[in-house]
């Protein structure tokens, strides 16, 4: 299917304050690299959250219908070429340990389904954390892309590390690709990896420029003194290597946890800041996040890295819509990836 000039129409699911959108959508620089537009035009979004929802609207575009998506009927939502979707992941991640359908967030996956039946639009893209291929030995994602392929998609997944593509981050996530079955699409193949490792301390402002609130107090030094060593507590992050994966929990980060910190110097820690925390998802310096820090922390912890939505969208525009040449796929069946995982490379701790 050659989309030509013409622009690939998007309906945004679960869209959070932008990142994934954005990345979609490209024309955006990040660490003075340019990522172009893609070509993709976003028709309609739908947001939960009104704080993420103004964010998006600020720095996105304003085609955002701020609600709950399984009160929306499919009628309401236009016509498009392409469906995106990071459905929510707390019930598939081990920090939300691992319910899984079990959780009712674990269910919205559903209404991707309802709409690819509903519209038929000739793709999709869905994101979730690394976790949803080993959840329930597995079958969550089998289950999953059974609904998918129920409604007329031929699906295909895979577990990328951001790390590899330019961000500044060792966040593991998996996308899930679908094509429709009547438009005779070959097999998709994801974005190979450039392996463009971006240490930490690239992003990171110099520590006599922070304020002090973002400081551990002496309090919080002492617990982390007293805690067990086999916690694995304080994680202070070697500026040399991308970050740990950061999550919503920066709001609330603390000595005695498992999150990314600063060490300054000896006996001297501090949280990443708001603006450190976008950088380390690879948002750009003109992306202005609403709300106070605890809300903004909770946005950026949630977002899809731009860089890498960027990477996946630019091989979904010529691969499906552009019909370029292709690679050999290099997509896993998750039996693979199950049995391959310890082989994965994982950048420098």
């Amino acid at each position: 299917m050659s989309q030509g000039n013409k622009k690939i129409k998007v309906v945004s699911l679960f869209s959070g304050c932008g990142g994934g959108d954005l990345g979609l959508r490209g024309n955006f620089t990040f660490l003075g690299k340019h990522y172009p537009d893609l070509g993709f035009e976003i028709m309609w979004a739908n947001e939960i959250e009104p704080i993420a929802a103004e964010t998006y609207i600020k720095n996105v575009g304003k085609e955002m219908v701020v609600g709950d998506i399984t009160k929306i009927k499919s009628a309401d939502i236009p016509d498009h070429d392409l469906l995106v979707g990071g459905f929510p992941c707390q019930s598939f991640s081990m920090v939300g340990q691992r319910r899984g359908f079990n959780d009712p967030r674990g269910q919205l996956y559903l209404e991707m389904v309802r709409i690819l039946k509903a519209k038929k639009p000739t793709a999709f893209i869905a994101e979730n954390v690394k976790g949803l291929v080993s959840v329930h030995g597995g079958e969550a994602l089998k289950i999953i892309i059974r609904d998918f392929e129920k409604v007329g998609y031929k699906v295909t997944y895979k577990v990328l590390n951001a790390s590899r593509y330019g961000v500044p981050q060792k966040r593991e996530r998996v996308f899930i690709i679908g094509t429709r079955l009547d438009k005779a699409f070959s097999e998709f193949s994801f974005p190979e990896a450039p392996y463009t490792i971006v240490p930490l301390g690239k992003v990171i402002e110099p520590h006599a420029s922070v304020e002090k609130k973002y400081y551990f107090s002496p309090r919080a030094l002492a617990g982390l003194k007293k805690a067990n060593k086999a916690f694995n507590k304080g994680r202070a992050q070697p500026v040399e290597a991308p970050c740990n994966t950061i999550s919503t929990h920066l709001a609330k980060v603390s000595l005695n946890g498992t999150d990314p910190v600063l060490l300054v110097r000896k006996d001297t820690y501090r949280r990443l800041t708001p603006r450190e925390a976008a950088r380390v998802q690879s948002f750009p310096e003109n992306f202005e996040f609403s709300g106070a820090d605890g809300k903004k922390y909770i946005q950026i912890g949630n977002a899809i890295p731009p860089v890498l939505m960027w990477n996946v969208a630019k091989e979904v525009s010529s691969q499906i819509f552009k019909k370029e040449p292709k690679r050999n796929n290099i997509s896993q069946s998750i039996e693979e990836y199950q049995n391959q995982k310890a082989s994965i490379l994982e950048v420098t701790r």
